[in-house]
């Protein structure tokens, strides 16, 4: 597209005014467009997609909200912590002759009278935060070159500049004045009445900060995202998405929810005075794009997943577990498939795909060695990583579970509130005995659950909600874990301690890839290895009558996942015998 009389970058609002003009001048009736869009995405996504754009976007977060200039495109990506339901604003209105559209923004660029003609539009609140435990080498920021031309943006345009740089960008005619807004206007939720003075106070906010408390720490950072046109199947809680829209800030909002006491209280939401403008930015989605673990694999040397290098891979991710383990082959193999697991399927309340491992043998004074360079290698390795002590005092005191608070009707976030495919590291060496206490009781229930069944409750208050979860746990003990109760339980028996390891950035980049790309391979297998499986369970179940259900399940999981690691999608008669012999090394080990 050539000639277009807006920057899509810079004035991404004189794409949606400029688009939706011409819709209506093409005949077009507003009422058609209610959920539905004009021309604007495509335009969009042609700037961003087709012409190479996305890259000079920049990424909202605690660092860049400092100098991103507001109504300006930006990117943002996080997990979906809070659904907020559906927010309803004066979506199009009819000023003299002309419409007008109020859509991607929080206030009207144009006096609304009470009596205008107008159509009400419904948009999505979902409150996103950073993904809980995401490592700092997944992390994107923006490049030096957009940094660079922010900042020079915002130099050169003082306040006298930017109000003149507004009234363009609006096409305000030379007799339009911004009119109050009559005293019986009311907001419809956030965002539908006129803002008298929204182009100066913009100004003053971009000339003086002082007005802006946003939070700098990265864990805190949140964003209040208003998405359009979207079915509600389309974003779950906890998803993990990269939103693309454009950043607002409006002081107005800030000021008349500091003033709320004195404002009939059905005009705002109770969960958007709870989270202010000046504190929380707000970001009306134009684009959104589900994220999986391997978007977050960023400059991979490998180019295509071929099958020796899926093997080289493997191999040296191997001998670096093996290392970090104390060379300890069989707990390194295990550690292999521990990764490599997720949940692929559900029958009933069993969660199909999940392994999770308890290795065993660990002393407080051995797993200040083994423990921290075993967290430390899951850090670098995957994107999304937590770990916390098993003790009386952390189960009779942390809130682990989501909870709702009725009273800011926001949905309060707990331990346990994860994106998919993290990893969870519980270190249970500090557990002494003790009495719990009625909320250690119900985090130990939560956490038995989530390991059993990849689910955590979620507490409503009147009634709980299971949620489901995709979460690898890990669990290092002394003995036998009686709390939680892992699918492989494994003793550890390291024979040495490596010295410090220096691997190469290139090597980490290959392993992340491995990982990310064999985790997410689907996998079957043929009926002529099916017949070999029925007739070796048999064989095992006649031989040693306690076999149960689930050690043919956890035996099938560990050949899945072999059979996974080399980049295969069919199970083939060599990778379950590695399963069986795995399996019998492993019962060795229990046997001693």
């Amino acid at each position: 597209m050539v000639g277009l009389p807006f920057d899509c970058l810079s004035n991404p609002l004189g794409a949606v005014r400029v688009t939706f003009e011409r819709a209506i001048a093409s005949g077009s009736d507003p009422a058609s467009f209610d959920g539905k869009d004009w021309g604007v995405i495509d335009v969009l996504r042609e700037c961003l997609f087709d012409q190479g754009a996305l890259t000079q976007v920049p990424i909202l977060d605690h660092q860049s909200i400092g100098w991103i200039q507001p109504n300006s495109l930006v990117r943002f990506r996080g997990m979906v912590q809070d659904m907020l339901g559906n927010e309803f604003y004066v979506g199009a209105f009819k000023d003299d002759s002309m419409w007008r559209t109020n859509k991607f923004a929080d206030v009207a660029s144009f006096p609304m009278g009470s009596s205008s003609e107008n159509r009400i539009w419904e948009r999505r609140l979902l409150h996103c935060v950073p993904v809980p435990g995401q490592s700092s080498w997944s992390m994107q920021s923006s490049s030096e070159s957009v940094i660079s031309r922010s900042k020079k943006w915002m130099s050169q345009h003082g306040e006298k500049r930017l109000r003149e740089d507004d009234a363009e960008s609006y096409s305000m005619a030379p007799g339009d004045e911004m009119q109050e807004s009559p005293p019986g206007c009311k907001k419809m939720r956030e965002g539908d009445c006129h803002s008298p003075l929204l182009h100066e106070a913009v100004a003053e906010a971009s000339s003086s900060k002082s007005s802006i408390e946003f939070d700098t720490d990265s864990n805190c950072f949140s964003c209040l995202v208003k998405v359009y046109d979207t079915m509600e199947s389309d974003v779950k809680l906890n998803d993990v998405f990269e939103f693309i829209g454009v950043f607002t800030y409006n002081p107005e909002l800030m000021i008349q929810m500091d003033e709320s006491d004195e404002v009939p209280h059905d005009l705002y939401e109770e969960s958007l005075v709870h989270l202010p403008p000046n504190k929380v930015p707000r970001l009306h989605c134009f684009i959104q794009r589900k994220l999986a673990v391997h978007d977050f694999i960023h400059n991979s040397p490998v180019t295509e997943p071929v099958p020796h290098v899926i093997r080289g891979a493997r191999e040296g991710l191997l001998d670096h577990l093996r290392s970090v383990l104390g060379n300890d082959c069989v707990a390194a193999q295990c550690v292999l498939l521990h990764l490599l697991s997720r949940v692929h399927g559900r029958v009933d309340s069993a969660a199909l795909g999940k392994l999770s491992l308890n290795l065993t043998g660990f002393s407080r004074e051995s797993i200040s060695v083994f423990g921290n360079q075993l967290r430390n290698a899951t850090q670098s390795l995957l994107p999304f990583t937590q770990s916390f002590p098993l003790t009386v005092e952390y189960l009779n005191s942390m809130s682990l579970a989501p909870r709702k608070d009725y009273k800011t009707n926001r949905l309060v976030t707990g331990v346990l509130q994860m994106a998919e495919g993290t990893h969870l590291t519980i270190d249970e060496t500090q557990l002494d005995s003790g009495i719990l206490n009625s909320t250690g009781v119900s985090n130990t229930r939560l956490l038995k659950n989530l390991l059993e069944c990849q689910k955590v409750e979620y507490d409503f208050e009147y009634y709980k909600m299971e949620m489901p979860a995709d979460v690898q746990l890990l669990i290092l003990s002394d003995g036998k874990s009686n709390i939680l109760p892992a699918d492989l339980v494994l003793p550890f028996q390291p024979s040495a301690v490596s010295p410090s390891m220096n691997i190469s950035p290139e090597a980490l980049q290959t392993w992340r890839w491995y990982l990310s790309s064999v985790r997410s391979l689907s996998h079957d297998i043929d009926p002529e290895m099916q017949k070999v499986l029925e007739d070796d369970l048999v064989a095992a179940r006649q031989e040693d009558r306690s076999l149960g259900s689930q050690d043919f399940s956890r035996l099938l999981t560990m050949a899945r996942l072999i059979s996974v690691s080399f980049g295969e999608t069919r199970l083939s008669f060599d990778h379950w015998q590695m399963a069986k012999e795995l399996e019998r090394l492993r019962k060795e080990r229990l046997k001693q």
